[in-house]
């Protein structure tokens, strides 16, 4: 962490009192864990669901943490070092956008409704190439993960990638006023969390909300291949690029694409040149990652070889559709998240797998629930169904009671209810995948992070190496 402050400069940062602290100490990191302090720490007590950080206070001072960041309705601290406030959420994030004013380097940030995550690996394996890149790591793309991700700039880094979450109005505005990006990256508007933002209409407006911290002379990628988004071309007061296939008045455009389970290839046109690009994450989806990607590349002068290589470099984190081949069947594990475009993406890569298996192995998809798609949601799960029998998917499980309609639109659509298997929880799929799943087979699991399929890809595991 760079340091730029001391505690009075803190405490005026935040609006808060200072109590029993030397002002003039110089801030040295600030955690929420009292674990990870150590001497000249802040330790910032939040207050959850589930906890209270107020309670670690004296742990943190004993650990070495130069004062904590309380709120003031916690009371009275006694002779310990605090700088009290009327809300500790609101000062980790004051502290987190006055740190950021500390650097003067390239900061994308990105938002969306699917693919913000790879997008965000992209980006950085691209920019990685001629920059030290810090990116956001795991899911900490919330109101408490952004400022900590902030936290670990250092005069090492030379830009950073900064993805933005958001279930909610007024949180990608309050992101990205922290993160201050010179370029803003929206994927795309899908339907998540459509319970608490009313329509499609309502997402746009909350995604939108990633320019209130873009720079004024900022710029700002879109994908030109949803609707939503193309609406906004010539209507915003930035440097508006897109990227897209189907559109072809795009900025960049990928052709003469070709898909494999391993990954694609396609071209891309950069200043009347064709390039051609390759990836190692299979999928459409990913195509569309490696777009947004060239035009970060391109908005900041990146030679097109760094852009062919962070493109080519590029691995998926997580669980997202890592294939594990067993000596009788083959598993994509896909659990991390889903909503209706992630689960078409995903079956088009269990039907290309399943293809270059030689087209023997049965097509096996294990869907459970997707959340927070309010009142579209048992339509959205039976869409999902008739994509299904659609791609021609030879068995279907479903796990939950939102995907029971996953399962109703397959046997609509023409899979026969035989070969379709509906579960009301993990444990009761798992106690029959034994008689389920046949030799050659090939298996993808998808569900919201909240469906905890990685109990369902442990059981495979288990199943594959016995």
């Amino acid at each position: 962490m760079k340091w730029c402050m001391n505690i009075n400069k803190l405490a005026e940062i935040t609006g808060g009192i200072a109590y029993n602290c030397s002002g003039d100490e110089i801030v040295k990191n600030v955690v929420r864990d009292d674990r990870e302090v150590s001497d000249g720490t802040v330790f910032v007590a939040l207050k959850g669901e589930n906890n209270n950080g107020h309670r670690f206070v004296q742990r943190a001072v004993n650990n070495g943490a130069a004062c904590c960041v309380v709120d003031k309705e916690e009371g009275s601290f006694g002779n310990l070092p605090v700088v009290a406030v009327d809300d500790t959420f609101k000062a980790l994030r004051d502290i987190a956008a006055f740190y950021r004013e500390q650097f003067n380097i390239p900061v994308v940030g990105i938002t969306g409704s699917v693919g913000k995550t790879s997008t965000k690996g992209m980006i950085a394996s691209v920019l990685g190439n001629e920059y030290v890149t810090l990116k956001t790591e795991g899911n900490y793309n919330n109101e408490v993960g952004v400022p900590l991700t902030i936290f670990r700039l250092t005069d090492n880094d030379e830009a950073a990638v900064i993805e933005m979450g958001m279930s909610a109005f007024g949180e990608i505005s309050r992101l990205s006023k922290i993160v201050k990006p010179d370029t803003a990256v929206i994927t795309n508007i899908g339907i998540s969390h459509m319970e608490h933002l009313g329509s499609q209409e309502g997402i746009c407006k909350a995604k939108f909300e990633i320019l209130d911290g873009l720079s004024i002379d900022g710029t700002i990628i879109l994908n030109g291949d949803d609707e939503f988004l193309w609406e906004k071309n010539g209507e915003l007061d930035y440097e508006t690029l897109y990227y897209g296939i189907e559109n072809k008045s795009c900025d960049v455009v990928a052709t003469d694409i070709k898909l494999y389970s391993c990954g694609s290839e396609f071209n891309v046109k950069i200043d009347g040149v064709d390039y051609k690009f390759e990836t190692n994450a299979p999928g459409i989806h990913h195509i569309y990652n490696a777009l947004a990607a060239i035009l970060v590349g391109y908005r900041y002068n990146l030679k097109v070889e760094s852009m062919i290589k962070g493109v080519h470099d590029f691995v998926p984190e997580g669980l997202r559709q890592v294939k594990t081949n067993y000596p009788k069947f083959t598993v994509i594990n896909d659990c991390y998240n889903a909503c209706p475009d992630s689960m078409g993406s995903g079956l088009d890569v269990l039907v290309l797998t399943a293809e270059e298996n030689g087209g023997n192995s049965r097509k096996v998809a294990c869907l459970a629930d997707m959340l927070e798609l309010g009142e579209t949601s048992e339509q959205e799960h039976y869409k999902v169904g008739l994509m299904c029998a659609e791609k021609g998917i030879d068995c279907l499980i479903t796990i939950g009671d939102m995907a029971g309609n996953i399962a109703k639109g397959a046997i609509d659509g023409g899979i026969n209810s035989s070969d379709v298997y509906e579960f009301g929880d993990n444990e009761s799929a798992i106690s029959r995948l034994g008689g389920i799943i046949k030799n050659n087979d090939v298996i993808w699991i998808k569900g919201s992070r909240g469906m905890h399929l990685e109990k369902v890809a442990e059981a495979l595991d288990k199943m594959g190496n016995s």
